[in-house]
């Protein structure tokens, strides 16, 4: 698979996400011969569980696996720190955002620590975030742990 079949399949979670009321933000982990190993979207509305991020919900669906050497993390949106730390944690080796321009997650430090970056500025993915923040600035401000001041 090419870069952009790959986002294609975190698009359609992120899109699977926003259909059920969520954040729409889809993720896939491919290993390293590009088989899919699983994919996921933020569940964070949907299962009342701050912990599921795109990028956490495809890791689990990847299910255990001895080494995440030479595996790519896609994600619709750069990954936040928390997913980030996932990324370093296990040695995932790259990872493919469609973009950042509405949310610069840990990409850089990511880069900075050995990971293969690729920042697609992918319209779709823009656009979708875009929308979403603009009609559902609460949820979005929830999900980036940003509490307004309070």
């Amino acid at each position: 698979m090419d870069a952009t079949e790959m986002l294609a399949v975190a698009i359609g979670e992120a899109r699977a996400g926003l259909a059920e009321g969520g954040i729409p933000i889809g993720a896939a982990l491919f290993g390293p011969d590009g088989e899919l190993w699983g994919s996921g979207h933020n569940r964070r509305v949907q299962d009342g569980d701050p912990s599921v991020h795109g990028e956490t919900a495809a890791f689990k669906a990847a299910g255990r696996r001895r080494s995440y050497r030479g595996t790519t993390m896609v994600t619709t949106l750069s990954p936040c720190w928390y997913c980030s730390g996932l990324v370093r944690q296990f040695g995932i080796t790259a990872v493919l955002i469609g973009e950042s321009r509405t949310f610069a997650g840990g990409h850089d430090w990511l880069a900075a620590h050995g990971v293969a970056i690729t920042l697609l500025d992918d319209p779709e993915c823009v656009g979708m975030m875009t929308d979403f923040i603009a009609a559902r600035p609460d949820l979005w401000f929830e999900d980036i742990g940003d509490d307004g001041g309070s």
